[in-house]
């Protein structure tokens, strides 16, 4: 059974960074597409950013504004989200998720369409 594990968030100051990992196991996450989502207390999941299987392709929402930066690691398994300038708003639970498998898969914003998650982490930005 595929697992998927992040690490890295925490507390941090307004303007401050994070960066969020997430290790997969039991699956070739070349071939998925990967994103991230969050959820911030009382409000839906919503998608932060995302990638294609071939690492081409690259979306994100509009409040991110430049201020992260997903990346992958095939080979290590595991992906990224660099995360700068963090605002008090940015404040909730960050979910790694992964969508596949194909020979390529396109990005996806509709958090259904992906097929394996991780447990979350939670991102505090507060002074």
């Amino acid at each position: 059974q595929p697992q998927l594990v992040e690490s890295g968030g925490g507390l941090v100051q307004p303007g401050g960074s994070l960066r969020l990992s997430c290790v997969v196991s039991g699956l070739d996450l070349e071939l998925y597409a990967i994103g991230w989502f969050r959820q911030a207390p009382g409000k839906e999941r919503t998608g932060v950013s995302y990638m294609s299987s071939s690492g081409g392709g690259t979306k994100y929402a509009d409040f991110v504004n430049g201020r992260f930066t997903i990346s992958r690691d095939d080979a290590k398994k595991t992906m990224f989200l660099q995360m700068n300038n963090l605002k008090p708003e940015d404040t909730a639970i960050y979910y790694c998720a992964a969508k596949g498998p194909g020979l390529y898969v396109g990005i996806s914003t509709n958090y259904y369409e992906y097929d394996y998650w991780g447990q979350g982490t939670q991102v505090t930005v507060s002074s």
